[in-house]
This record gives C-alpha cells, sequence and structure tokens, in this order.
C-alpha cells in the first residue's frame, strides 16, 4: 500500500478543450485506470500515453452527436462527398482532422440530427439535457489522498442541485437494449467510469448531498433507442475498489518507472490453461470416471 499524503487541492476548469484534456500526462483519467487493469497492463498504457494515435473515424459519430446534443465539444464540418472514396474526399477529411474537427457526411449529419432529436423527444433523457437545465464538459482535477495520483473527470453532463448532483453520461451503441447495455458496463468496465466520476465531483466539493450517476445509451440505428439507467450501488461499490487497485498500480508504476506486463517479474514462466468455466465442462465430461 502506498503511504497516504497530503492532498492537492481540487480544481475545476472551464473552457477546457477537449483535446487538451486528453493530452494531459500529469493526471490520469477513468481510461486510463481501466486500461492498467486486465485485460490491459501497465505496458501498454504507457505506451498508448506516450503515443497517442490520430483520430479514428469509429469515434467521428459519437463526437459529433455529443456536440449536439450537449452543444459543446468538437466543431463538425460536413464533407460533400458521398463517401471517401475520391482523394479530394479524403484531402477534405484530414484538413477537418488537423483542424481539430469532426468530419461527417452528408448522410452521417442527417443520422447525428435524427439521434440529438430522439434525445431530445426521450421522456426521460429529454428532460436530463434539456438546455439549461447542466454543465456540459467541466475538467474536474484532485489528488487521491492515498496514493497522492492527481486525477481528472470530464462529465458529459452535470446537473447540480440543492438536495443532489446527477452526472449524466452520454454514450452510442449498436444495441441500446438493456441486456446489451449491462453486458457494455462489463465489457468496458464503465462502473469504474460512475465511481470515479463520483468520486471527482464529490471532491471538487459540487455534490455536498451526494451525487448519482446515470447512463443514458443511445442507439446509433434508426429509430435511435434510448435506455436511461443509474449506476447499481453495489457495480459502484465495485468500480471504486478496481479504481482504488489501478490507482496504487499507478502510483508504484510511477515511482519506480517500471511498466509491466501481465506477467510482471516471476520466478518461473507461469501455466496457462483453459477458462474456468471451460476447465469445469471439460473435466466433468472428460475426466469423470
Amino acid at each position: 500500500m502506498t503511504a497516504a499524503v497530503e492532498a492537492e487541492a481540487p480544481a475545476i476548469v472551464d473552457g477546457l478543450p477537449s483535446d487538451d484534456y486528453h493530452a494531459d500526462v500529469t493526471s490520469i483519467s477513468s481510461t486510463g485506470l481501466r486500461k492498467l487493469l486486465a485485460p490491459g497492463c501497465p505496458a501498454q498504457f504507457k505506451y498508448d500515453r506516450d503515443h497517442p494515435q490520430p483520430p479514428k473515424r469509429e469515434f467521428d459519430l459519437g463526437n459529433a452527436v455529443h456536440t449536439a446534443v450537449l452543444g459543446e465539444g468538437h466543431d463538425i464540418v460536413e464533407i460533400d462527398y458521398p463517401d471517401y472514396k475520391t482523394g479530394a474526399a479524403q484531402v477534405a477529411k484530414r484538413e477537418a482532422y488537423a483542424a481539430g474537427k469532426v468530419p461527417l457526411l452528408p448522410k452521417e449529419k442527417l443520422q447525428v440530427d435524427a439521434m440529438a432529436q430522439a434525445v431530445r423527444q426521450h421522456r426521460d433523457a429529454g428532460p436530463l439535457f434539456a438546455p439549461g437545465m447542466g454543465i456540459p464538459e467541466r475538467s474536474i482535477y484532485w489528488t487521491d489522498p492515498a496514493t497522492g495520483v492527481r486525477c481528472r473527470v470530464r462529465p458529459d453532463w452535470l446537473i447540480i442541485r440543492p438536495d443532489v448532483t446527477v452526472i449524466v453520461d452520454l454514450k452510442t451503441t449498436a444495441d441500446a437494449n438493456p441486456d446489451a447495455c449491462s453486458k457494455a458496463i462489463e465489457s468496458y468496465s464503465y462502473h469504474q467510469q460512475g465511481a470515479l466520476y463520483i468520486d471527482g465531483v464529490q471532491a471538487a466539493g459540487l455534490a455536498p448531498e451526494g451525487a448519482r450517476f446515470f447512463f443514458v445509451f443511445l442507439s446509433k440505428k434508426a429509430p435511435h433507442l434510448i435506455t436511461v439507467r443509474e449506476l447499481a450501488d453495489q457495480d459502484q461499490d465495485i468500480g471504486r475498489a478496481r479504481n482504488e487497485r489501478a490507482l496504487r498500480i499507478y502510483a508504484d508504476c510511477s515511482a519506480n518507472d517500471q511498466w509491466p506486463d501481465w506477467t510482471g517479474p516471476v520466478p518461473a514462466i507461469p501455466q496457462l490453461g483453459l477458462p474456468a468455466w471451460a476447465a469445469l465442462r471439460q473435466s466433468e465430461e472428460y475426466l469423470q470416471p
């Protein structure tokens, strides 16, 4: 365990560009903490942080929807071509990326507009994202008192009321049915994200009566159905425990400048076998007399 340290004061930053927020290497975000734990590892986290990748087209739609719904984010530029098969279209796309903008084909812009409209008209999501109801994209920094690690979060939408603070996270997805959303929470460790956002908002003094975390899962497929759910209490506890372990790993790696892979230093080569569920099934089938 890392010894407790005096915590640096929290900071609430308005108007910080998204690219600057994500490029910060003096603090760690929820994405970074999740990458430190399996199936990720410190070595991959360190490499990815030191070698940032150019914008990925697969994220363009989600970024554009965030801008359309929240009213803040990357600027959107419409590329007036049916696709990116021509050289001129490719040039226009690269110029948009270079300017820090999100390029969209006309058909994609129509899809983004329809998705944003679906949010506004939804019985639960619409009131949450009503203009003036919340604050978009506010960057929050604080220091974890147990490890001395500087942390950061950037809630999509922050609703601050006298009795409660609500964090709303908008996620575009291929399938917004509740079962698929539940699997996405497990696959991408979204419960870690929720727990860290709650802790950050509370550490910054923005939730004197406590904070709650809501997911808004928005389907990319028409008619762009939506599932709104609050992060379960038990999953929030699990996410917080995962964050605590990841913070200890990050603190130790930073202190020693050692970033191990999945195995780390071991005296002998470990064994590897079937997943536990498969081993149990096959042992019952083949090893039982």
